[in-house]
């Protein structure tokens, strides 16, 4: 089994490239099957969500030159060869479902899809998606196929526009409803919106290649249907969740981090939190920098939200930061109930956090009549001793790496593949900066000396 193994307690130094956006680069592949003209992207990060991405968009029929070194992906889909994606993808990640929306305007077969999968952090409802698809003409349907589940959509008659309010400004569920809209006859009103960075990433690509998309300030958007379509070339914007982890890490360690290609007006919100707890940062024309400032002073309140809220993929490892702040800090979760999951490895490593179903926030989340762990109050500072983990989600993993670069002794950490879907070249940008930091493979040890395992 592949792990990490960190010796903590250095202060890490240097300078990082910021790699392509995760969440943006793998929306725009599944974008680019809407149309049958060539697509270049840019800046495009070798890492395990995008080669699952690829590897689904060429078994619906994708081309596909892929110079991973570069980071440059050449690809154009001139027919799709089938519209039913193998259960083997079941479970990989949370791209199959965009599928539908993406291949509804250019099939006339039945969409087949398995189920959502991702991170085990929370429920990644499909209804809202299926919601607005039928709103737009198509039906879509759950049936058992070979023992496992199976999405099955289709739209014989055609997709129409039509106004559509999404109850809660999901970002899976506008991706899904812009990708089928932009094939549907006439227009889309489509209100109640997710506006991440990466969703507007989504919204400039799909207007690049001939989509007539405009974004109202009221997180209104309105897609004219369109089937001309046109050749494209398009640079992935940077990735602000690994821009933040290592500007997190470089405070969390007493070090400074420069953060070449970190963008200041995707991370605003993230900046203010970490100014308040009394982290350093200046921001520069090609990136930021990051750094220890002094002595971290907590009692600040934290509430996670949709976009231009504070985003819960930077929670984890700020949550660990805040364990190294004097007073006590409150983290209300309203994205994901089970986001918490992570912190009995941390409390196992030194750190005070205290979990609790009440809303802790200003305002009473979707969760409050719920029985779930969505809120924390973490007392600090707490010292770090290294210790075995496993890791069980994607944002978790960076928050036991920063867990391990503080500490004292060795951390060793399972579960790599979770890091690997969202982080490039990990471990050599961490020992570039001077962490002690290596992948190692060990065997499995028996049951009764197995690291322990933290459940969501």
């Amino acid at each position: 089994m592949e792990k990490l193994r960190i010796e903590g307690g250095v202060a890490l130094n240097g300078e990082v490239q910021a790699s392509g956006a995760k969440n943006a680069i793998t929306k725009l592949l599944v974008a680019s099957l809407l149309s049958d003209k060539p697509c270049t992207f840019y800046n495009v990060p070798n890492i395990g969500d995008v080669r699952v991405t690829v590897e689904l968009c060429q078994e619906i029929g994708m081309q596909v030159e892929w110079d991973k070194k570069a980071g440059v992906l050449h690809c154009q889909t001139k027919d799709i060869k089938t519209a039913y994606i193998p259960q083997r993808f079941s479970g990989s990640n949370r791209i199959p479902i965009l599928m539908i929306g993406a291949l509804l305007g250019r099939t006339e077969e039945d969409v087949i899809v398995p189920t959502v999968g991702g991170c085990k952090i929370g429920r990644r409802s499909v209804d809202f998606h299926v919601e607005a698809l039928t709103k737009l003409g198509a039906c879509v349907e759950l049936r058992e196929m070979k023992r496992e589940c199976a999405y099955f959509a289709h739209a014989h008659n055609g997709l129409k526009g039509t106004l559509i309010r999404l109850p809660y400004p999901s970002i899976g569920a506008t991706e899904n409803t812009i990708l089928a809209s932009v094939s549907a006859k006439g227009t889309t009103i489509l209100q109640n919106a997710a506006i991440e960075p990466e969703v507007m990433e989504l919204i400039l690509f799909l207007q690049k290649i001939g989509a007539q998309i405009s974004v109202e300030t009221d997180r209104t958007i309105r897609i004219v249907g369109t089937r001309l379509f046109y050749e494209t070339a398009h640079t992935v914007l940077p990735d602000r969740i690994e821009a933040a982890s290592f500007g997190m890490a470089a405070v969390g360690t007493k070090g400074r981090i420069f953060v070449k290609g970190a963008q200041h007006a995707t991370m605003m919100t993230f900046l203010n939190k970490l100014r308040e707890l009394g982290g350093g940062f200046t921001v520069k024309k090609d990136g930021i920098e990051f750094f220890y400032d002094g002595p971290l002073q907590g009692s600040l309140h934290l509430e996670t939200d949709v976009h231009p809220g504070f985003m819960t993929d930077w929670q984890p490892p700020f949550t660990v930061l805040l364990t190294q702040a004097t007073g006590a800090s409150i983290v209300h979760e309203t994205v994901y109930e089970n986001r918490f999951g992570f912190t009995s490895a941390l409390r196992d490593m030194g750190a005070d956090v205290s979990l609790f179903k009440q809303c802790l926030g200003q305002k009473p989340c979707r969760f409050s009549s719920c029985s779930y762990y969505h809120s924390a109050v973490i007392k600090g500072p707490t010292p770090f001793v290294g210790k075995a983990v496993t890791i069980p989600d994607l944002r978790a993993g960076f928050a036991y790496v920063m867990a391990g670069l503080i500490a004292s002794g060795t951390t060793t950490i399972s579960g790599v593949y979770f890091i690997d879907r969202g982080y490039e070249n990990l471990v050599e940008k961490l020992q570039s900066v001077g962490a002690h930091c290596e992948r190692i493979v060990e065997e499995d040890a028996p049951a009764t000396q197995q690291p322990i395992v933290v459940q969501c």
